[in-house]
Order: C-alpha cells, then structure tokens, then sequence
C-alpha cells in the first residue's frame, strides 16, 4: 500500500522557531525544508506528515 502525504507551509519567524516547529511537530507534522521569507526577520518551513484517510 502506498503512503499518501499531505503537505503544509508555515511561516516562520526567526526568534520563535523551536517553538513554532514544536507546535507543529505535537500535531505529527515533519520538517521537510525552511527557505528564506519574504523579510530577513522570517523563513518559511515545509512541513509533511502522512495522510490517515
């Protein structure tokens, strides 16, 4: 059977990002990739985690 996967972006901002990663991470989340923002003061994190339905 094939895993099915559902995708998220987050926004992150630079002086939270543990805790934001973390929050999300509680939710069965998995970091794939964090690029550069919009601004210097954010990044934006990828997330997946596999779909149950």
């Amino acid at each position: 059977m094939t895993k099915k996967w559902e995708y998220v972006t987050v926004p992150l901002l630079v002086h939270a990002t543990k805790q934001i990663l973390d929050t999300w991470g509680e939710d069965g989340w998995e970091l794939v990739q964090v690029v550069p923002g919009p601004n210097p003061e954010q990044l934006v994190a990828y997330l997946k985690r596999e779909k149950t339905s």
